[in-house]
């Protein structure tokens, strides 16, 4: 039985037996395919979803009987324009393909991103998506930030999106990241094990919150690769999946992803800090905190790089529509390969 459109009005829908322990975002999102978690979620927390008339959360269990009131925000009608954009494809079959993500490029149309995102270039590209993750996400499974490149799994049908996003949520799926970090870990390979909720004062950051009702448990093991004077080349692998979880991890632990804005404070690296030119380091701290555009940065020939050093380098699933396994490396893009090289010609630790 098909039901009503939960934008238009109040619907009611009671969990059956088979759903019971499961979670509430995840039951509507199995109730209303077309809505996206994130739109689940935003409706959950301005409190228009209720259980049993009252107030509830994402992670509240079902019990078999609960009737679930639901409204949830109206979808856009148009999804984004196709626009012929450069893809690096790492993969393609019939089901899925695989990008490298640029740095810089949005994943999907949002407030203040409409164009030049992952969606568009992914429509020009590709002649099916599947529309499962609702018309503004064209065929995307997961997402990466803006300013982080590397791996990200694209689904061209409904049921290899469905069955890749259970992976997803079942945490079967192993993602390993590369970062270049400011400052040097005191081990060398640890678990970050620290929960996650939002900022108590910055609505765009998330926060380290211990005992806190909205925190939730987060963990990433990381392992350093290459030790430089004052830096580090790690790679992190997530065990869960928490809003900015790599970047406050490692933030967490003094050593924030180089050029992150949001957690260490850097704006850019130039190759006269490394050199230590008189007066460039004082500069360009100068210079991030009067907060100049990244346009001004990159037309400096001595930036190495201006955006969070953060590549998504691995990631393996089972392949949603076959019994095997794959994994995809994605190399590492210019600015974070010229950084390294930087690093190593002037900030490498001699025996």
């Amino acid at each position: 039985m098909s039901l009503p459109d939960p934008a238009q009005a109040p619907v009611d829908v009671t969990v059956p037996d088979e759903h019971a322990g499961a979670r509430l975002d995840w039951f509507i999102a199995q109730t209303f395919p077309s809505y996206s978690r994130t739109h689940i979620r935003k409706a959950i927390n301005l409190q228009e979803v209720r259980v049993n008339g009252r107030r509830a959360k994402a992670a509240m269990r079902m019990s078999a009987g609960d009737v679930v009131t639901v409204v949830l925000p109206e979808l856009p009608k148009e999804g984004p324009q196709p626009a012929a954009i450069p893809l690096e494809i790492l993969y393609e079959d019939d089901a899925i393909a695989v990008i490298n993500k640029p740095p810089g490029m949005v994943v999907h149309p949002g407030r203040g991103h409409w164009e030049g995102t992952l969606a568009s270039a992914l429509r020009y590209h590709f002649d099916e998506l599947s529309e499962y993750g609702g018309p503004t996400r064209p065929g995307i499974v997961h997402r990466l930030d803006r300013d982080t490149s590397g791996a990200i799994l694209i689904a061209k049908n409904d049921q290899a999106h469905k069955r890749a996003s259970e992976q997803f949520e079942n945490r079967t799926v192993t993602k390993e990241y590369f970062a270049i970090t400011a400052g040097v870990p005191d081990h060398d390979r640890d678990l970050i094990d620290l929960p996650i909720g939002p900022h108590p004062y910055q609505r765009e950051k998330m926060a380290i919150r211990r005992d806190h009702p909205a925190a939730r448990p987060a963990q990433s093991f990381y392992e350093v690769e290459r030790r430089f004077a004052g830096f580090a080349a790690v790679r992190i692998a997530p065990k869960t999946g928490r809003t900015h979880q790599i970047r406050l991890h490692l933030a967490s632990i003094g050593c924030p992803v180089l050029c992150d804005r949001l957690y260490g404070g850097r704006a850019k690296l130039t190759q006269s800090e490394l050199t230590h030119r008189p007066g460039a380091a004082r500069l360009s701290n100068l210079q991030a905190a009067a907060g100049q555009e990244d346009e001004e940065a990159a037309a400096d020939d001595d930036v190495l790089i201006c955006r969070q050093a953060l590549h998504a380098i691995r990631l393996t699933i089972r392949h949603p529509l076959e019994d095997r396994e794959l994994t995809f490396e994605a190399p590492l893009p210019e600015d974070m390969r010229r950084t390294l090289a930087a690093l190593e010609q002037f900030r490498a630790l001699r025996p």
